[in-house]
């Protein structure tokens, strides 16, 4: 793909995904417009040998923007990171094509492991902010990882994912064009467990109030 090409897609991805744009010179201003061109550039040299090269324009680019990519890293069409900050990409993570990632994600490894290290996504995925995806596994097509999750093994496709460890919550059959961008409405297992606690309390003291009841009405009859 062409330098002009590659910009007029970048600007593209950007004003589709983000509301808050109001023309196209916004984009210019936007660390994800940034830190992508430079990955382009930065990972042509790392396939060609050059890995200083690459890794100097990548380290440029993460000062610069706050997102540091591994040139070494595979990005497919339609990336968006919305804000930016904090979001690190490994070096052998393999992102499908139009995933969306926010803020303070980590694509990462666990140090345990050797060659393939870092998570692969597929296409469509939504990583919330500040979810944290480490090892060498698969996060399946149309997915959602939760705000704040640690995701350590595999997810299915069309599957929604939350907490510390994540586990899957939800899962949808439907062939979903793309993952919603609502990082709000997700499923909380959590608070689901707690109100049906509270639920079977409210229960048994009600029993233990009628059979006292019913004790009180046995004491009076004897």
């Amino acid at each position: 793909m062409g330098f002009i090409k590659q910009l007029k897609e970048e600007i593209k991805i950007i004003k589709e995904r983000d509301p808050a744009i109001h023309s196209s010179l916004e984009v210019f201003l936007y660390p994800s417009f940034k830190v992508m061109l430079s990955y382009r550039r930065a990972h042509k040299a790392y396939l060609k040998g050059h890995y200083f090269i690459a890794r100097l324009i990548s380290q440029r680019a993460a000062r610069r923007t706050g997102i540091e990519i591994h040139p070494g890293a595979t990005i497919g069409e339609g990336l968006f990171i919305d804000h930016g900050s904090g979001v690190i990409i490994g070096e052998t993570a393999i992102i499908g094509k139009n995933c969306t990632l926010y803020q303070g994600v980590t694509l990462g490894g666990t140090g345990k492991e050797q060659g393939k290290r870092h998570p692969t996504l597929g296409d469509n995925v939504m990583v919330s902010a500040g979810a944290k995806v480490l090892g060498s596994f698969k996060i399946g097509d149309n997915s959602k990882i939760g705000a704040g999750s640690v995701v350590l093994e595999e997810v299915p496709p069309f599957s929604t994912v939350v907490g510390v460890p994540g586990r899957v919550v939800k899962r949808c059959d439907e062939n979903l064009p793309q993952a919603s961008l609502d990082q709000i409405d997700l499923p909380d297992p959590i608070r689901e467990d707690i109100t049906a606690l509270q639920q079977s309390n409210t229960e048994l003291i009600n029993r233990i109030l009628e059979l006292e009841a019913e004790v009180k009405e046995l004491k009076k009859s004897i």
